[in-house]
């Protein structure tokens, strides 16, 4: 992968330059979250690791201001205070400075999220951090929803429920480093934790996503495996076991989770879910899935080499029967031929069946640039459309790659996909800048209807969120 370098800093930058118009009816801001290197590493790491830097694009009448923050997480305190690294390898506390134990670990980099009137920065390895929507200050470095929250670990992808303002969230690895717990909870429109179960998974592993209906929770186990002794060899978290099957979870929503099933599949990877519904005792969930880990710099733990091809992902629609008491295992879709990485949807289906779905894609017409690994850059956002099984897509132009999309909806009550794709650009050339760009979403092959630049390029950005006025 090519690298972004650290950025760093904190800014404010008022009215950014804007090529094109802004739509007046979007009105909100999106907020962005990723790594960000504070010192140099103690320890060698990976990309994923990185203290949390958001941005905050703030968007009203045409105009667009920016703010961007670290997240003051107890990892950062703890370094800014000694003015170096003090934590090792990812996701490792056996590489860690001893003046540091106890404190939590979590860099809140990956997802951030809206919910009662906060913003939830998120790293699956911890509780939440809160932040003020509006200044990005830091409110509570590790936010337990007033002690409530048992599980040591909270999910970088909790869903909404638009009806219920409920939050549906997990923890893995809950009660401890490499342990198989799971705590499945819900927190009310209150922001109090409302519902709690706990259940096991085959093996300890990375659990990134997960899907809910209005019916079913869902989980994919895939097989990068906790290895515990790789940690105390002071390598990272996780390695790939190509000789482990997937497993699909599912359990009634709401229940005390004596109801799970486990539905076994084959070596599998994914890790981000587009979208899920229930049909029945049916459950549907549509996945980014490749044959392999898409991950280079994360290791084999039988001493494969990596494989670029084998690490292209595609939509997967997964689905169990769960009236059929004699299965045992998941049947397997894949919807169309895109590669690419990081699917959304239209958040206000998070829970709902749903007809569309967004991606960044990449443009396999194009030889992968030198020195990536055999990755190719996304250039393309793609929108599918799973009533017809259709697709428009956008295409970048430059030397630039795309990040994940966020759907805008044009009105609180516009119906199912009616609004904006908004998504960062990132120049790869030298003197490279970000943009935000905005898309119709239902006319992407129209190309972008306004670019707000920003004068540099900024962190690398994993997750963001649109939060309308």
């Amino acid at each position: 992968m090519t690298p972004i370098a650290p950025f760093r800093v904190e800014c404010d930058l008022q009215d950014c330059e804007i090529e094109g118009r802004v739509p007046p009816d979007v009105r909100g801001a999106f907020y962005r979250v990723g790594p960000d290197c504070q010192y140099p590493p103690r320890a060698p790491t990976i990309p994923f690791d990185g203290e949390g830097h958001v941005s905050m694009f703030r968007i009203a009448d045409g105009h667009v201001d920016y703010r961007s923050r670290f997240v003051r997480t107890q990892r950062f305190k703890a370094q800014q205070a000694a003015r170096r690294s003090l934590f090792g390898a990812y996701r490792n506390p056996f590489t860690d400075d001893p003046a540091v134990a106890g404190l939590s670990r979590g860099t809140a980099n990956t997802h951030v999220v809206y919910h009662n009137g906060k913003l939830l920065a998120l790293k699956e390895d911890s509780p939440p951090v809160l932040m003020d929507p509006r200044t990005l200050q830091t409110l509570d470095d590790c936010h337990t929803f007033s002690g409530r929250l048992k599980s040591l670990t909270f999910t970088a992808h909790p869903k909404l429920d638009r009806d219920t303002g409920e939050m549906i969230a997990f923890g893995h690895e809950a009660a401890g480093l490499a342990s198989d717990d799971v705590s499945v909870f819900t927190v009310d429109r209150a922001g109090n934790l409302s519902w709690e179960a706990w259940i096991k998974v085959p093996y300890a592993g990375l659990l990134h996503d997960f899907a809910v209906t209005e019916r079913h929770i869902a989980f994919l186990v895939i097989p990068m495996a906790t290895n515990l002794q790789q940690m105390q060899r002071g390598g990272v978290h996780f390695a790939w076991d190509s000789t482990l099957p997937t497993w699909l979870g599912v359990m009634r929503r709401g229940g005390d989770g004596k109801d799970l099933r486990w539905f076994r599949g084959p070596e599998r990877c994914a890790t981000h879910i587009m979208g899920a519904f229930s049909d029945g005792e049916r459950m549907y969930m549509d996945m980014q899935m490749s044959l392999k880990h898409p991950f280079p710099f994360l290791p084999n733990l039988h001493g494969e080499p990596f494989d670029p091809a084998a690490a292209c992902g595609r939509i997967t629609r997964l689905s169990v029967d769960l009236a059929n008491r004699n299965s045992d295992a998941y049947e397997m879709e894949v919807m169309y031929p895109h590669v690419g990485y990081l699917p959304r949807q239209d958040d206000r289906y998070n829970t709902f069946p749903y007809r569309y779905g967004f991606m960044n894609v990449s443009d396999m017409s194009q030889p992968p640039p030198a020195g990536r690994a055999g990755f190719r850059r996304t250039t393309c956002y793609v929108r599918f459309d799973h009533q017809t099984r259709t697709t428009s897509t956008f295409t970048a132009q430059g030397d630039c790659t795309l990040s994940e999309p966020c759907f805008v909806p044009r009105s609180e009550r516009a119906s199912e996909g009616d609004g904006y794709l908004i998504g960062i650009s990132d120049g790869l050339h030298p003197g490279g800048h970000t943009e935000l760009l905005i898309l119709d979403a239902q006319h992407l092959e129209d190309g972008t209807i306004a670019k707000v630049k920003l004068p540099f390029r900024t962190n690398l950005h994993v997750h963001g969120s649109w939060v309308p006025d």
